[in-house]
């Protein structure tokens, strides 16, 4: 596998997400730029796993740009619920016209995930996972990817202020707090980000 250096595109338009890789690659000499700086459009997400999506966001970056780029795709996968919401996991946040103006509303997404756990009794299974999948790609087609996860169960009513998502209703295993409750460093430390990402760096730096 070839080594990481120089200039890398993240296939986003999100400024957060920039930020928030560029400051994790930058202890390694990396240079990070987004897909969105360059014009670069967003591919359809059209594939069924979490590999898919992250590969055609990575490879549509390296292609667009004629460098290297890395793509992430993640989500909430319940076990009871056949591991949906899994790639439609912000799909299921998405508004629809009757709901209000469009846009993401997680408490709807959370909502419907209890109300599903719910047809199934008091004695549904509880477990979940959040994994992350992050992928390389370069120009010539060689490309590669890192998988986290974070396993734990799901609680509800929903609980805590400090995450995003589905982070109110999500305790992870170890821990008697949500995800939304847990100090934001102790999280980022045991994330699906952070195992995914500590992969990356073993592969690529060597640490």
């Amino acid at each position: 596998m070839r080594g990481l250096a120089g200039k890398l595109v993240i296939a986003t338009h999100n400024a957060g997400k920039l930020k928030e890789i560029g400051a994790l690659l930058a202890p390694y000499g990396v240079d990070c730029i987004s897909a969105g700086a360059l014009g670069l459009p967003e591919p359809a997400e059209t594939g069924k796993t979490f590999i898919d999506n992250a590969l055609i966001k990575a490879r549509a970056a390296a292609q667009g740009s004629g460098l290297p780029a890395l793509a992430d795709d993640s989500g909430l996968c319940v076990g009871a619920l056949g591991g949906r919401p899994g790639v439609y996991t912000a799909d299921w946040a998405e508004r629809q016209w009757f709901e209000g103006p469009p846009g993401r509303d997680w408490y709807l997404a959370m909502g419907k995930v209890e109300g599903l756990l719910a047809q199934q009794g008091p004695d549904v299974e509880r477990s979940a996972h959040f994994a992350c999948v992050l992928a390389l790609a370069w120009p010539d087609g060689e490309s590669a990817v890192y998988e986290g996860r974070v396993s734990g169960h799901l609680t509800w009513p929903p609980r805590g202020t400090l995450g995003f998502g589905y982070d109110p209703v999500f305790v992870a295993e170890g821990h008697e707090v949500t995800f939304a409750e847990l100090d934001p460093a102790e999280k980022h430390r045991i994330s699906h980000r952070a195992d995914a990402f500590a992969k990356l760096v073993a592969a690529q730096f060597g640490r």
